[in-house]
Order: C-alpha cells, then sequence, then structure tokens
C-alpha cells in the first residue's frame, strides 16, 4: 500500500485506517475514489486495475481526497463512506452495451435509490441481495441509505467488459483502457474539488 501526495492511500485497506467504523472528521470537499471487482473474474477487475494505476502515478490531489481500491470487500466500503464524503467516485466494470473497453462516467442519483424493503414506483418491495463480496453500486448505496449515511454525488466511472469469465487479469481492450480511465478519473478529482463536476460528464 502507499501513500499519494496530500494525505490519502492507496491499497486494500480503509482511507480511514484498519478499522472502517474509525475515520477522520468529515472535510467540507471530501472525495472518495473507489476502485472494485473482482480481479479472478478478468474484466470485472478493472477499477482495482485503474486504483492501481493512479498509486503508481504517485498522483498530487488534496488532502480531503481519498483513494482506495476496495476490490470486493463493499461493506468496508459502505462503512468508510459513513464517514462522510461529498463525493463518491466509483470505479468498475459496467456492462451498457458498448464496445468492450469503451469508457464512461454518469452521475447517479443516491437519493433514488431504494432502501431495502422500500416500495419501488413498480409498487414491488425492493430487497437486494446483499453479498459483501461482490456488491454494485446500487446495492452499496442501498447498504448506506440503511445505515443513516448519506452522500452528495456519485459518479461512476465504467467500462464495459469484453469478458468477466474465471480468469486473471484483463483482456486486451480493457486493459487498454485503463489509462483513460485514470485521465477522467483524475479530471473528475479536479472537477469535483472545484464543485463543477457538469464540465467532465455531459
Amino acid at each position: 500500500m502507499s501513500g499519494l501526495a496530500g494525505g490519502p492511500l492507496c491499497g486494500h485497506e480503509p482511507a480511514s485506517g484498519s478499522d472502517p467504523l474509525e475515520g477522520p472528521e468529515h472535510v467540507k470537499g471530501s472525495v472518495l475514489v473507489a476502485g472494485v471487482g473482482n480481479i479472478f473474474l478478468s474484466d470485472d477487475g478493472f477499477g482495482v486495475e485503474v486504483v492501481r494505476q493512479l498509486c503508481n502515478r504517485q498522483i498530487d490531489v488534496p488532502p480531503s481526497v481519498t483513494i482506495c481500491d476496495y476490490g470486493i470487500r463493499g461493506v468496508h466500503l459502505v462503512y468508510e463512506l459513513l464517514n462522510g464524503y461529498d463525493t463518491l467516485i466509483l470505479v468498475d466494470a459496467m456492462a451498457t452495451g458498448e464496445v468492450p473497453g469503451t469508457v464512461s462516467a454518469f452521475e447517479v442519483d443516491p437519493l433514488q435509490v431504494a432502501s431495502p424493503g422500500e416500495i419501488s414506483q413498480e409498487g414491488a418491495l425492493y430487497s437486494p441481495q446483499i453479498d459483501s463480496h461482490a456488491m454494485k453500486p446500487d446495492v452499496v448505496l442501498s447498504m448506506l441509505a440503511s445505515l443513516g449515511g448519506t452522500l452528495g454525488k456519485v459518479i461512476v466511472v465504467g467500462c464495459e467488459p469484453l469478458s468477466t469469465e474465471e480468469s486473471m487479469g484483463l483482456s486486451g481492450p480493457v486493459a487498454a483502457a485503463v489509462d483513460r480511465a485514470a485521465e477522467m478519473v483524475i479530471a473528475l478529482i479536479g472537477q469535483a474539488t472545484t464543485h463543477t463536476l457538469e464540465e467532465v460528464i455531459p
């Protein structure tokens, strides 16, 4: 695990230390960049690889920005978010029907994500299956809401996978997209800390 200039950590431990329930006081304008995914399922490890790339670059970020690889430890991510962040930038493989390797960023409204047990607009009971080793963005946000946590903005940086079969290493198109995604995250960090995210996200 290595530290970035400005104070945030990279690696598998929560930014607040070994205990996800103990964190620093909330800092206005704070940003958490979380890489998630399973490195044993080929392109599902995209988010982890992007965070690794950011750590290797030793980018200079403000003290209010934390960059961390959470892998498949979704529950730890939820507890870290309870420390209070204004913006979550979640990096993950995400199938959207685009060409494999396509990177996109979009904003998710955390208030539109139903909490477990809430009635959806269609009238069906929304009760996501919480798997601590495979937590998708909607489940993370639902669990956070159920614990009383809030977020100002949630930005997802996703990459269309080619394969999520059991295998180590990213496919060619997705591996080639890692640098592009890292640059996008750096831009989003800059915009989030200056409150002009709309300049990065159409």
